[in-house]
């Protein structure tokens, strides 16, 4: 009995460092998610944030980074404003 009790302690300290390790994988997944994220919303944040454009035509670039490319905030960045403001 005292053997069997003990391979189970064993065997229940194994599962409990396997499932340790499985939560480590997650949490470091789960980071690198957040920080996919962070880089993919920020052309959004530059652009909603921004004075250099207003109105129409910053909700115009805001769908170019969606429906046209991603990179289209370099345009922005590179283009905008469209029309100097009068």
């Amino acid at each position: 009995m005292d053997i069997l009790s003990t391979k189970l302690h064993i065997l229940a300290l194994l599962i409990l460092i396997d499932n340790m390790e499985s939560i480590a994988i997650g949490s470091v997944s789960l980071l690198f998610l957040f920080i996919i994220g962070g880089i993919w919303f920020l052309p959004f944040i530059i652009i909603l944030f921004s004075d250099r454009t207003s109105g129409r035509e910053k909700l115009a670039w805001i769908l170019a980074v969606i429906f046209i490319s991603w990179f289209a905030w370099i345009f922005y960045l590179l283009l905008a404003p469209l029309r100097s403001r009068e």
